[in-house]
């Protein structure tokens, strides 16, 4: 296969592997602690993640810096398992990290307060490797969706 042209880009690495890093947030009407108490239980992940059919705890729960949590997904018509580990937990941030995979992936949910409710921030980023690098643009696009889809179904569970 040719490389592409430096007119094109050039044919470094960077180019050839584009990272996925999307961001979306929503303000929902609930305390701060409420909030995040509900998003960073990963039991409640599958009541609103559209994406996310089951979880297993592969450590003893609660969550905390160091658990270990087996997702199962389905996005773009393939099922996708992986196991997060959370590197990073406090009353306003958490995150998890996987290298599991074609596409290693690093979730963090951010909480802060909005007027009277939480602006609660939903952030993926990751390097697709193989085959799914060059599917990154369109990858990206789809999280953003899913990702827009799941914050709106966590606002109206906790609204409601």
């Amino acid at each position: 296969a040719a490389s592409p042209s430096p007119a094109s880009g050039g044919a470094s690495e960077r180019w050839l592997v584009a990272p996925v890093d999307v961001s979306t947030s929503i303000v929902i009407n609930r305390p701060l602690a409420d909030v995040a108490a509900y998003a960073a239980n990963p039991d409640n992940v599958p009541k609103w993640y559209v994406n996310i059919t089951s979880v297993e705890w592969k450590s003893t729960p609660p969550a905390r810096v160091g658990s270990r949590i087996a997702f199962v997904a389905h996005f773009l018509g393939k099922r996708i398992a992986y196991t997060y580990e959370i590197v990073e937990l406090t009353d306003r941030k958490l995150v998890m990290r996987t290298a599991e995979g074609p596409f290693p992936m690093e979730t963090t949910y951010e909480w802060e307060p909005a007027g009277s409710g939480t602006r609660m921030t939903l952030r993926n980023r990751g390097t697709p490797s193989g085959f799914a690098s060059i599917t990154a643009p369109f990858m990206a696009r789809a999280m953003r969706r899913a990702n827009e889809k799941d914050l709106t179904a966590l606002k109206q569970l906790l609204e409601a």
